[in-house]
């Protein structure tokens, strides 16, 4: 695959039910469980906003878990 090709590419931020983030390409069906976050941009562009919206990497249930428990 060309340089030129990746560039051409497009792709979804997606976020699943634990708020977990990923890229997936635009021009393929959404996984079930995942939305897209967004419009389709490049894969770097992607990967960047990933970056300011994943700030904590725990999975939503274990940071649900861990409120109620203090």
């Amino acid at each position: 695959m060309s340089d030129t090709t990746l560039t051409q590419e497009r792709y979804f931020v997606v976020r699943n039910h634990e708020e977990q983030y990923s890229v997936w390409r635009a021009d393929r069906e959404l996984p079930q469980g995942w939305e897209s976050v967004g419009e389709a941009a490049a894969k770097e562009e992607c990967l960047s906003r990933i970056e300011e919206l994943w700030t904590d990497m725990r999975p939503l249930s274990l940071r649900t878990f861990m409120e109620t428990e203090r």
